[in-house]
């Protein structure tokens, strides 16, 4: 399915899973899942855009669910979530090689020279009392973008999620 920007936010903030698979190989069963969860139709995207945008809570409940539904889907597949993501950004690398595109590589060095400009010049001059909760914000959004970039270059970091995982659960035993 193909969403505007911020219908594909909705998503990837109530679904996050369905929201990374829709841009995937595995969009139509996504989209499927998604225009079920909204009462739409699945061969009509505009009307599933409208209904996102227009949501209510039942069906922001429903399209939980229908997340849930397509997460055991993809595991009786055998397709993990790793995956998805995995796919995802080599869908990404594919078009950027095959289009030779330069966007993602300067979008990439803007925001690492913003991310750390914006740093560096906090540490210098400390957070400003007014409007230092904006410049936080920014800088947290630079930072969650800059990530996002490592990834899209270097590999995913699965393996240190992973690794957290372990940690965190090692923490919680008595």
């Amino acid at each position: 399915m193909n969403f505007g920007a911020k219908a594909l936010q909705v998503v990837k903030t109530v679904a996050p899973l369905l929201g990374t698979a829709i841009g995937g190989p595995f969009g139509a069963i996504a989209g499927a899942a998604l225009s079920a969860a909204l009462g739409t139709s699945p061969d009509d995207p505009k009307a599933t855009e409208t209904a996102l945008l227009a949501a209510t809570p039942d069906q922001l409940v429903a399209l939980k669910k229908a997340e849930l539904d397509f997460q055991a889907r993809m595991k009786e597949l055998g397709i993990s979530e790793e995956k998805l993501a995995y796919d995802d950004a080599a869908s990404a690398r594919t078009r950027e090689a095959a289009v030779k595109d330069n966007t993602p590589a300067v979008l990439a060095y803007a925001v690492t020279i913003g991310f750390f400009g914006v740093l560096g010049w906090m540490l210098a001059k400390g957070v400003p009392r007014e409007g230092g909760d904006v410049l936080l914000v920014m800088l947290g959004a630079l930072g969650t973008a800059w990530t996002g970039i490592v990834g899209y270059y270097f590999g995913s970091s699965v393996g240190g999620r992973k690794s957290a995982e372990a940690l965190a659960d090692i923490a919680k035993q008595p």
